[in-house]
């Protein structure tokens, strides 16, 4: 990671319906019970800037730009985000948690946006100033899988930019984040999602545990950036 940071940066990556917001707020728990000051973030989003942004991407406003547009405004709201809150947080030993990361870009932007490589690259490097995760957990599920839990937890409520998407996108989409992991096995673990909750939150405990360890960090509390 750049900087001399003490806390650790792990974020969570898969397709849509991969069940990274109940997971995240699974590991805070088991990091806080063990004396951890954890911070949950998200992305696009996480400070008031990349928020606004947020809602230019989902509401599908950026989509008649194409890809290009869209992977600039994904890496103008994670600039803001890295620096304003997500850097500041590990230098004070926090624990940052974060739904999405350049990973995401890399596979929704880059693959099935069939965006040059060395673009994606040049974007992601001006983004993130060097600022990549200790560990990245792909929570792995089928694609139809996926969907149709998106589609049960949404409701009546309107699909987003992402979710109105085709199944041949989404499986495209799977098969980008395995080969990242088999690309970058060190950070990124690779989980099944298709199993009942409390079994995943088991192994990405014992993941983080081992990552911690390897570290050699102990629990302890540190005071919460605001």
């Amino acid at each position: 990671m750049a900087d001399s940071v003490q806390g650790l940066f792990i974020t969570f990556e898969g397709g849509e319906g991969a069940g990274k917001s109940t997971q995240i707020a699974r590991l805070a728990e088991h990091l806080r019970a063990g004396g951890d000051n954890v911070l949950v973030t998200r992305e696009p989003g996480g400070s008031p800037g990349a928020e606004a942004v947020r809602h230019v991407i989902l509401s599908g406003a950026a989509e008649p730009f194409g890809p290009a547009m869209e992977a600039l405004l994904f890496a103008a709201a994670r600039n803001d985000h890295v620096e304003q809150v997500i850097r500041q947080a590990l230098k004070a030993g926090q624990m940052v948690l974060c739904d999405r990361y350049i990973d995401s870009s890399r596979v929704y932007q880059g693959v099935t946006g069939d965006l040059d490589p060395a673009l994606m690259r040049a974007i992601e490097q001006a983004a993130i100033n060097g600022l990549m995760p200790d560990m990245t957990i792909i929570l792995d599920l089928p694609a139809e899988i996926g969907l149709q839990r998106a589609n049960a937890r949404r409701g009546e409520v309107a699909a987003d930019r992402f979710e109105r998407e085709t199944i041949d996108l989404q499986r495209k989409r799977r098969d980008a984040y395995l080969a990242i992991a088999s690309a970058e096995p060190e950070r990124c673990k690779v989980v099944d999602a298709d199993r009942p909750p409390d079994e995943i939150a088991l192994d990405i405990a014992a993941l983080s545990d081992q990552l911690k360890a390897s570290r050699g960090m102990n629990s302890q509390s540190i005071e919460v950036v605001k």
